[in-house]
Parts: structure tokens; sequence; C-alpha cells
């Protein structure tokens, strides 16, 4: 009778052992996921949402030049402002970018080439005909504003993804209490159970 009793022993132990494995792996599987949702809303999301601030401030800076005709600004910081931009548009690329994010970047790109060419014009033209560049400076302020949006958007998706991974810990943590507890009985029960002897 003592073997029986260490093999119930035994069984009991292995069952929570295996329950509290089973539970703590899938705890880390959503625990990553909430990391992972975190991470890319600092890196992939806050990140390029202070790009595209900056890159706002520098194409304002072009806008009020090119309104008030600021020959000294294009004749001096116009081709800092430039670098700076080219160096928002590379730091924006390391950034993930979804599918449309990508296509209003491409976007974006394209009109930024096509301002330096208009800016040049403007010069060439001894500052006459201020339309092409006021056109292109347009649509990239309306780039940039879809691209703020789908940040926002990108961060309450993966805000979204952290909350249900936490609820589902918290699920399975409620979940491993009350199979803890029945187990629990249940290894008492197998315990303390003796069978009738035969006389």
């Amino acid at each position: 009778m003592a073997f029986y009793n260490k093999i119930k022993w035994i069984l009991g132990i292995l069952m929570i052992f295996v329950l509290i494995i089973t539970t703590n792996l899938i705890d880390k599987n959503n625990f990553v996921r909430v990391r992972d949702a975190v991470v890319t809303i600092y890196e992939d999301r806050l990140i390029a949402n202070d790009i595209i601030f900056e890159m706002a401030k520098s194409v304002h800076q072009k806008e009020l030049a090119v309104l008030v005709i600021d020959s000294t600004f294009f004749k001096s910081n116009n081709a800092k402002v430039n670098t700076n931009l080219k160096a928002l548009v590379s730091r924006f690329e390391d950034t993930k970018l979804t599918l449309k994010e990508a296509n209003v970047f491409k976007g974006l790109k394209s009109n930024i080439e096509g301002l330096v060419a208009a800016e040049n014009q403007f010069l060439n033209s001894n500052f006459s005909d201020k339309t092409p560049v006021i056109g292109h400076i347009e649509n990239l302020k309306a780039n940039l504003d879809d691209l703020s949006k789908i940040q926002l958007n990108e961060g309450s998706r993966q805000m979204s993804i952290s909350k249900r991974a936490l609820d589902t810990v918290e699920l399975f943590t409620q979940i491993e209490i009350y199979i803890l507890v029945f187990l629990a009985i249940l290894i008492q029960i197998i315990v303390m159970y003796k069978p009738k002897e035969k006389a």
C-alpha cells in the first residue's frame, strides 16, 4: 500500500508542476507580445512622430521664406534646411513602415525632390513665380499630416495588442487559480482516500 500512496503523491505533484509550467509559458508569450508592442510604439511611432514634427518645422521655415520672399534665407539657410530634411527622411526610412505609411512616405520624398527643383527655379527666376514652390509645400504638409495620423492609428493598434495580451494573461491567471484549487482538492481526496480492506 505504501508504493500505491507514493505513486498518488508523485502524480499529484506532477500534475501541479505541468500546470504551472504550461501557464508560465503562456504568460511568457503574452508578456513578449506586450514588450514588442511597447517597443514598437516607442521606436516606430513616437520617434517617427518626432521626425515628422521636425520635418514640419523645416517645411514651415521654407513656407515662411517663400511667402515673404526672403532672399537671405534662400542664399544662406535653404541648403542647411534641405540637408536637414534629407537627414530626417533617412531617419524616417529606418523606422518600420506600414504599407499605407510607405505609400505616403514615397509621395513625401517625391514632393521634397519637387520642392528642391521648384526652389531652384524660384531662385533662377529672381523670386518672381512662387506658385510651384507653394504647391509643393502644400503637398508636403498634406503628406506630413497623413503620416502623423498614421502614427496615431498605429500607436492605438499597438496599444490594443498589448491590452489584449494583458487581458489574456489575467484570464489565464484566474483559470490557473481555479485549476490549482481544484487540483489541491483532488489531491487531498486521492491522498486521504483509503480503500476498504478485504477481511
